[in-house]
């Protein structure tokens, strides 16, 4: 049967990436793309998961944002309702903040390629199923969630770069944030982020950092593209567990 994911997209060019619409094709996925910074959240009752992309916003920026307000309660009630749900980047933080972490400045910006590391939870986790370290990250934030994590909160992965690369939530394992922006690790997705972002990196990398994060995007880049087709392929595992009331451990 297929899946409907709705997913929220929050700036014009940070669009769902070619990797996921591939993968949503490979997977027989239907994406409801709602751009939330220019329109009204479709109703979410039939569909069967949720996507939160990234975004310039910060959780905490609802005046400059006023998209966030109405995100935010969809959020809350989603989680009410124990329904699957994935966040990248901003997505991450948001749904973190309604599971009631702290989201503030990373010790650095991290942006680039990164190598995520399992934890223990992470390893036995089914998001990660088949899936062998290091994790090839794409980054593209400033803020993160902050450690200690609410009791209710697991972390899955790490790295050198940020502390809380993966969490879940302990008992609902459908319910998952990642700080990696892998939807968009496509090449061209990636020289259009520097194009459209170019200010905001530009305040963060010189040019030879820009040369290195342009040539790394070719790079490993098959690696990257099987990582996230089996990543989304176990999300899906998990989607259809809850139509059957078998995904808790």
């Amino acid at each position: 049967m297929t899946c409907t994911l709705l997913v929220l997209q929050h700036a014009d060019w940070e669009q769902p990436g070619r990797l996921l619409t591939e993968t949503a094709r490979a997977l027989d996925l239907r994406l409801l793309v709602a751009r939330v910074f220019e329109e009204d959240i479709p109703d979410p009752a039939d569909c069967d998961a949720l996507v939160l992309l990234g975004g310039p916003a910060n959780v905490d920026e609802e005046e400059r944002y006023p998209f966030l307000r109405q995100e935010k309660r969809l959020l809350r009630a989603w989680l009410a309702m124990d329904r699957p749900c994935l966040g990248f980047c901003l997505g991450h933080q948001l749904l973190a903040d309604a599971l009631g972490a702290t989201i503030a400045p990373n010790p650095a910006p991290s942006i680039g390629w990164v190598d995520g590391h399992l934890t223990h939870a992470g390893r036995e986790h089914p998001l990660f199923t088949g899936i062998d370290p290091p994790l090839p990250l794409f980054k593209w934030h400033a803020q993160a969630v902050q450690p200690p994590l609410p009791r209710d909160m697991v972390m899955l992965a790490t790295s050198n770069a940020c502390v809380v690369e993966a969490f879940s939530v302990r008992g609902r394992p459908h319910i998952m944030g990642l700080q990696s922006d892998n939807h968009a690790a496509h090449p061209q997705d990636v020289r259009t982020w520097m194009d459209h972002d170019r200010d905001w990196l530009d305040s963060h990398l010189d040019g030879e950092a820009r040369d290195t994060l342009l040539q790394g995007a070719e790079e490993r880049f098959r690696e990257r593209q099987l990582f996230f087709t089996r990543l989304m392929d176990n999300f899906v595992t998990l989607i259809q567990k809850t139509r059957t009331g078998t995904s808790r451990p």
